[in-house]
């Protein structure tokens, strides 16, 4: 039963958007290429065992976890569902 001005299928058609959203960000967080020799962040050395590993590395171990706990923190505001229920 559609409530409001929403479709009956709304509710779908937004997971699947948030499903293709996160699919987009995470392959274009894919390295590709080669491997930096120091961080681009902080100019540290990467070390060879983590360039190895990681093909196409361009942050040290440590500046990456940073990024991840940013984009983390971003990922877990639904922009969607915030808008939805301003609507009501």
């Amino acid at each position: 039963m559609a409530v409001g001005w929403a479709n009956d299928d709304s509710v779908s058609q937004q997971i699947q958007n948030t499903i293709d959203d996160d699919i987009s960000r995470v392959r274009g967080s894919i390295h590709q290429g080669e491997s930096a020799h120091y961080c681009d962040e902080c100019g540290d050395k990467i070390p060879d065992a983590r360039r190895t590993a990681m093909k196409g590395v361009r942050l040290c171990i440590e500046c990456q976890s940073t990024l991840e706990l940013v984009s983390e923190r971003h990922a877990l505001f639904n922009r969607r569902a915030s808008k939805d229920s301003q609507l009501r």
